[in-house]
């Protein structure tokens, strides 16, 4: 059947993109995000296989040749999920009245961070700011994993007051 399809009878083609399409479907999902890109995938990996079965060396590569295209057509919609949101980031310019302001905010942050007692900013800087475990910011300042949860609560709450304390113009005071 599949060296008929490929020598171009359109019958032996039919039967072989309907019996394929449950095993393809059944592949997809396993591989892709959601039910819908697997449908999707499948129906794109079926319609290459109506158009490029020529193309197909050995009949007995059949599932071999349609599982790679299922599984890049899942790799490629998974791509494509991530690709809007770098695509928008790449697009979007600030204007110079919002980039002041970014400027102005990141200065306020910065300017509370600093006014924070060490202790507190050091717990602070290392969870939140390089992104340290709870156990190893507590275990490299020497503190209990409560002490370092009570620094660091008193210090994010700190920040918080100051930035949103409207008396406070710089919000360097904490």
């Amino acid at each position: 059947m599949v060296a008929a399809a490929r020598d171009g009878d359109t019958d032996s083609l039919t039967a072989l993109v309907s019996g394929s399409h449950p095993h393809v479907r059944r592949f997809a999902r396993s591989l892709c995000a959601s039910p819908e890109d697997a449908e999707d995938a499948a129906q794109e990996a079926l319609i290459i296989l109506y158009r490029k079965i020529g193309t197909l060396r050995a009949t007995g590569a059949l599932a071999t040749w349609m599982f790679r295209i299922v599984r890049n057509e899942c790799i490629r919609r998974s791509r494509l999920m991530l690709q809007p949101r770098e695509q928008l980031r790449d697009r979007l310019v600030l204007s110079a009245e919002d980039e002041v302001i970014r400027r102005l905010e990141t200065g306020r942050v910065v300017a509370a961070i600093a006014a924070l007692p060490t202790d507190q900013r050091r717990v602070l800087i290392m969870r939140d700011v390089q992104g340290c475990s709870g156990r190893m910011t507590a275990d490299a300042l020497g503190l209990s994993t409560a002490a370092m949860k009570s620094r660091l609560h008193r210090a994010r709450a700190a920040v918080h007051q100051a930035l949103t304390d409207p008396s406070e113009e710089g919000g360097a005071h904490v």
